[in-house]
């Protein structure tokens, strides 16, 4: 059987652009035209409204005049107005050849916010169109407020579709504006409008008030939508329109008879360049494009991925550019682990791994944030730790106030026995290795003198990062290092002193 050819067409610079407090600059509405156009491969994209600004005008003529160089112009849209061919005035200065003419789907918009007949509307919207025609312009038409027409005033938007059958455009455009339409309303609506005017271009344009605004795309889909009107990570004027990566995902996923150019390994790369410009987050658990989507956390899942991949569907993060990933923390289990190691190629026998494991939920139990990165300095971190425990620092209080000295209160247990110090430094662990000087002079030992002192965390980390400290240390035999791990930097130093304090006891 062959495949229904579906046009998909990108409305983030337009539609996307009325997000609450998103405005996209000349140079990011070009950016993202290239991208949508030349990597994701959309059918067409609604870059802008006429008549709205001078920065407006400068990036429609810039996406315009990029456009006609490359091919691309016929795939470039401008909302326009039923204005007395004020917009396409505006259109023809920036360059632009395909209008989407903004028209009255429904009786309730025309009769109390046009205050006109359908016969008066009708004529102006002829009138627009020939002058379109003749300045070379494509027109498409949206019907606003359509959904509330089917539902409210149906005899005038067949009325209003017959009119329309008899003129000179490309697409009718059937927008569900206020999003508040249904999955079964969707399917009706469309069908039955295709079933009376077969031979024309009808395009669905769903919004997501409900958080339908997948499934009322994929149902105008199944009752015979030509093409759907989709924005990039779901933006979009209240709660946003349907969002392109879910619904590409679900029509090549399950509407198999359905056949689009959209290239959904660019889904990815284009929604964080989008996130980037537009300052709005996406969600961390937004399905195709979210970073926990592809995040497997229990370790049960990680541990069915290693045997037969239990846990995969057909929903694979390669398909849209990205890994599948397997969380650290406290409902880790020892198959996450692994899996982490795999990608770093790392191997543990079953002890250590053990170890390493126990170490991470301890870890995530302190609600620190553990990533792949981290492991390697884990690793050293447990395995680093081949003594006896002898000493144990119980407690300290480190304090640093401005025009004082820092200082230190610090308890700690030599073998059964505790001691606790006060002492001040230059700076907190100074204070601190002070305290330790005084307690162990009291049992005749000497501390080694630390003559290195290195800080990292794991490269492309936060502030929040685990921190490892390593400290080279020197006594009268010999030179070692001890290693701490922390998120808090001084703490990291803590436990690398406490493991030389075990050292040297031992």
């Amino acid at each position: 059987m062959s495949k229904r050819q579906l046009e998909i067409m990108d409305t983030t610079l337009r539609d996307g652009e009325q997000t609450s407090t998103v405005s996209f600059s000349a140079s990011e509405k070009l950016t993202i035209a290239k991208l949508l156009l030349e990597e994701l491969k959309v059918d067409r994209i609604e870059i802008a409204s006429a008549r709205v600004s001078e920065g407006e005008f400068q990036a429609v003529k810039d996406i315009t005049d990029w456009a006609s160089e490359n091919n691309y112009l016929d795939k470039i849209e401008v909302l326009s107005f039923v204005d007395n061919g004020v917009s396409i005035k505006w259109m023809l200065e920036a360059g632009a050849k395909v209008q989407n003419l903004l028209t009255k789907g429904s009786l309730n918009h025309l009769t109390h916010q046009l205050k006109k007949t359908p016969k008066q509307h009708f004529k102006e919207i002829a009138d627009n169109i020939a002058l379109a025609e003749e300045k070379s312009i494509d027109t498409n038409v949206y019907l606003e407020d359509w959904s509330n027409g089917m539902r409210n005033s149906k005899d005038y938007v067949f009325e209003f579709l017959d009119f329309l059958s008899s003129q000179p455009i490309k697409r009718i455009m059937l927008p569900d504006t206020l999003g508040v339409l249904t999955p079964e309303e969707s399917y009706t609506f469309v069908k039955e409008i295709k079933d009376k005017y077969p031979s024309l271009h009808f395009d669905f344009h769903a919004h997501n008030d409900y958080d339908l605004g997948v499934a009322n795309a994929i149902a105008g889909l199944k009752a015979g939508a030509d093409g759907l009107h989709l924005t990039v990570n779901g933006m979009g004027e209240r709660a946003g329109n349907a969002p392109m990566s879910s619904t590409i995902a679900v029509i090549n996923d399950f509407l198999p008879n359905i056949e689009i150019g959209v290239n959904e390994q660019f889904l990815y790369t284009v929604s964080k360049l989008v996130e980037n410009f537009s300052g709005v987050m996406i969600p961390a658990n937004k399905p195709i494009i979210g970073a926990n989507v592809f995040t497997q956390t229990a370790g049960i899942h990680a541990d069915g991925d290693n045997k037969n991949n239990l846990y995969f569907s057909d929903l694979m993060p390669e398909r849209f550019g990205r890994k599948r990933q397997y969380a650290l923390g406290k409902a880790s289990g020892k198959a996450n682990i692994q899996k982490n190691l795999q990608q770093l190629g790392l191997q543990l026998n079953d002890e250590d791994l053990k170890k390493v494991t126990q170490r991470i939920i301890e870890l995530g139990d302190k609600k620190q944030v553990v990533t792949k990165e981290d492991l390697p300095y884990i690793i050293s971190d447990v395995l680093d730790t081949t003594y006896e425990e002898k000493v144990t620092v119980n407690s300290y209080v480190l304090t640093h106030s401005k025009g004082l000295k820092p200082s230190t209160t610090v308890s700690i247990t030599i073998e059964g026995a505790t001691f606790e110090e006060h002492a001040q430094g230059d700076g907190q662990y100074d204070a601190f290795m002070n305290a330790l000087k005084s307690i162990f002079k009291k049992k005749d030992i000497t501390l080694p003198n630390l003559i290195d002192y290195a800080v990292r965390i794991p490269p492309g980390s936060n502030s929040d990062a685990l921190c490892e400290t390593i400290i080279t240390w020197k006594n009268a035999e010999k030179e070692f290092k001890t290693r701490g791990l922390d998120s808090d930097q001084t703490v990291s130093a803590i436990k690398a002193t406490e493991k030389m304090l075990n050292i040297i006891i031992n």
